[in-house]
């Protein structure tokens, strides 16, 4: 029983490195892309359409994968969804042509998305309130690592095997993650399960009856339609294309107008990664630590959001930047913003849902920014291929205070539990 305390953060070291994996397959692409584009003599218009394609699988499996976890719950779920990407990573490396790379990153996008939704409903599990974002936080910290991780392991394992063992190796990293998931988890219900929980000070909830599920299946409809889940869907919708952005586009902005090739991107395009992790873990501890001070959990969550995106203006100055270097310190004051302001806007599903409803919400919430995903990748496309990159830098300065004013407006303090307002 000793080591039962221990549990929930060694779960939270799973979601990371879940995190980590997840964002080092996606990363791939963009860090490759060059290559392929030779090889199969396509345009950049064909790279946003295939970025585009991955993000409406994307779009569509956010709101969808939430709904799975919810019922197969966050053990199954998270094996189900690892399984898929993994696959398809690995079918990745032995595409022929535009369409079957589309294929493989239609599948991709199927199955990625379910990394989040679980990773939140894990944290509402096991964690109390005042530790959720920190947990988020960790987790997170997963994607800013794997995308820092992504680029030099790509084009390390690009120039010395070839750009197609990138993809068989960060697929297969999600299999062996898999086999650690399922030895380290209890499975709900089981002996070790409720006593974990019992030793841990939680609620206990094995299983939920047919009736209860058929509850939260009409309960699916009024969630949707709520105010919260419609500001958190707006939210996304308005911030998430920036990260996107960074990640599909930084590299082949630092080939096309910075001259780097695939080895300097490797070496360098990391490096606003490892602050966007230091951001995931400061935004996550920064509410956390305002809550034990005696802050409403509200007010703790959107000040801390609110100090992220203050960070974000910096954006506009990257494609002024006389050099490469200051360019890319720019972009890292856009990465860890980010970073401090999403940790707690994707803590906020479970201050906010019924925890039979926290997966489902969170996906929905995903969903909204992968939609804006696909309208801003094509959207880049066509802007960098007919103007520049300057106008895209100038929109990511300026959406996440926007959204910021938006959360003010429509998510006021009564909409959070009263007891978890407390």
């Amino acid at each position: 029983m000793s080591k039962f305390p221990k549990l929930p953060w060694l779960i939270a070291g799973m979601l990371f490195f879940s995190t980590l994996i997840n964002y080092t397959a996606r990363l791939t692409l963009s860090v490759v892309v060059g290559n392929i584009l030779r090889e199969f003599t396509m345009t950049e218009r064909d790279y946003s359409q295939i970025v585009s394609l991955f993000l409406a699988a994307y779009a569509v499996m956010y709101a969808g994968s939430g709904y799975v976890v919810d019922r197969l719950g966050t053990r199954r779920g998270f094996a189900l969804f690892v399984s898929v990407w993994s696959a398809a990573q690995v079918l990745t490396g032995i595409v022929v042509g535009k369409w079957t790379l589309a294929a493989s990153q239609f599948g991709l996008g199927l199955a990625e998305p379910g990394n989040f939704p679980a990773g939140v409903k894990t944290v509402q599990e096991w964690f109390p309130p005042h530790q959720r974002a920190a947990a988020v936080g960790v987790f997170n910290a997963g994607s800013s690592l794997g995308a820092a991780l992504g680029a030099p392991v790509a084009a390390f394992l690009t120039v010395r095997y070839g750009w197609r063992s990138a993809f068989f190796v960060t697929g297969a990293l999600g299999f062996v993650w898999l086999a650690g998931w399922l030895v380290i988890t209890p499975v709900p219900g089981s002996a070790v399960w409720v006593a974990a929980r019992m030793n841990l000070g939680l609620d206990q909830h094995p299983v939920e009856s047919a009736e209860v599920m058929v509850r939260n299946k009409r309960d699916t409809f009024r969630l949707i339609r709520s105010r919260p889940c419609i500001a958190l869907m707006l939210a996304r919708f308005l911030t998430d294309p920036v990260i996107y952005f960074i990640l599909f586009w930084l590299p082949r902005y630092l080939e096309k107008v910075r001259g780097f090739d695939v080895a300097m991107v490797g070496k360098y395009a990391w490096v606003p990664f490892f602050f966007g992790g230091v951001g995931y873990l400061v935004g996550g501890s920064l509410s956390g630590n305002l809550m034990r001070k005696g802050w409403s959990l509200p007010r703790a969550r959107k000040t801390t959001m609110l100090v992220g995106a203050c960070f974000l203006p910096a954006a506009m100055l990257a494609p002024r930047e006389p050099t490469a270097a200051l360019a890319i310190t720019a972009v890292c004051f856009v990465v860890f913003g980010h970073a401090v302001w999403v940790s707690n806007l994707m803590t906020l599903p479970s201050d906010l849902f019924h925890r039979n409803e926290v997966a489902t919400g969170a996906g929905f919430s995903g969903m909204g920014g992968a939609i804006s995903g696909i309208i801003a990748s094509l959207f880049t496309g066509y802007v960098v291929t007919h103007f520049s990159y300057g106008p895209i830098f100038l929109l990511a300065g300026v959406l996440h205070p926007l959204a910021m004013a938006m959360v003010f407006w429509l998510l006021p303090d009564r909409d959070f539990p009263a007891l978890q307002a407390a």
